[in-house]
């Protein structure tokens, strides 16, 4: 199957997913926070098991070990910075439509998550360029992120006092930025002055930092051990999922599709 085809339907496909958690608080708010206590240590799981399982054993089996377990840090220390610097990652923490609500301009956080939606398509288009089976794990991995996620963006619109149709049409406008970074990365990232490898290390910084930093700390905020022990299965499972889904993908999926990936690159290099 054509590696084009297959990366529009994943890119596509992982926007829309993507929408799921913020459509359900548009039209059901009930249970709301449980989808959340649900969603949240799923995508921790999946987000470590992607970079561990996959991004990085490519990146280190088609680059040297070293150079790449370097830019993987370099890669969590500027997701870090970006963070700390912009401010345009979103906590998931439940209590952000009350504590951040307030001081945030409704375009801000539009564009802020315009600008995170296009980073995860050029994640997913640098998980493509060594195998279609990456790829698809890659958007897994960011599909089981961003349904928390865009329930906390739904949420805060929809505090500035943004009606619900424009809210769903300008989350469904910033979900097709992924799309756009999957398509610019896939098109051109074989001219780019960085290896493929070093594409994947940077995504597998991502995927850590956005793990570590941003999603297990609300598993240790919680103050139930019932839910907190819940959380952590849950997390696990979430680690077997995908770590299943690594195998299978690798299975039944042509290891990089040699013969399209080989003239992909010919391509690009003219």
């Amino acid at each position: 199957m054509n590696e084009w085809f297959i990366l529009l339907i994943a890119a596509t496909a992982g926007s829309l997913v993507s929408l799921i958690g913020g459509m359900y608080l548009l039209y059901g708010k009930w249970g709301v926070a449980k989808l959340q206590r649900v969603a949240v240590p799923f995508a921790a799981g999946a987000l470590l098991a992607a970079a561990f399982f996959d991004v990085l054993p490519e990146a280190l089996e088609n680059g040297e070990a070293s150079q790449v377990l370097q830019v993987t840090l370099i890669g969590f220390l500027f997701f870090f910075i970006l963070e700390r610097g912009l401010g345009w990652f979103h906590h998931h923490h439940e209590e952000d439509a009350h504590t951040h609500g307030p001081r945030r301009n409704a375009s801000l956080i539009i564009v802020g998550d315009t600008l995170h939606n296009f980073i995860d398509g050029l994640a997913i288009g640098a998980a493509f360029l060594v195998s279609p089976a990456t790829g698809i794990v890659t958007t897994i991995a960011i599909a089981a992120h961003e349904i928390p996620q865009e329930i906390g963006d739904f949420g805060l619109l929809l505090a500035k006092g943004m009606r619900r149709s424009t809210v769903l049409w300008a989350n469904l406008f910033s979900a097709l930025a992924t799309v756009v970074g999957a398509v610019l990365v896939y098109a051109f990232g074989g001219a780019l002055p960085i290896s493929e490898s070093l594409l994947l290390a940077i995504t597998g910084g991502f995927f850590i930092y956005i793990a570590a930093s941003d999603i297990i700390p609300t598993i240790h905020a919680e103050p139930r051990r019932k839910i907190a022990n819940i959380q952590t299965a849950i997390l696990v499972f979430g680690v077997i999922f995908v770590a299943a889904s690594t195998t299978i993908a690798h299975s039944f999926i042509s290891h990089g599709d040699h013969s399209t990936h080989e003239e992909h690159e010919h391509e690009t290099s003219h």
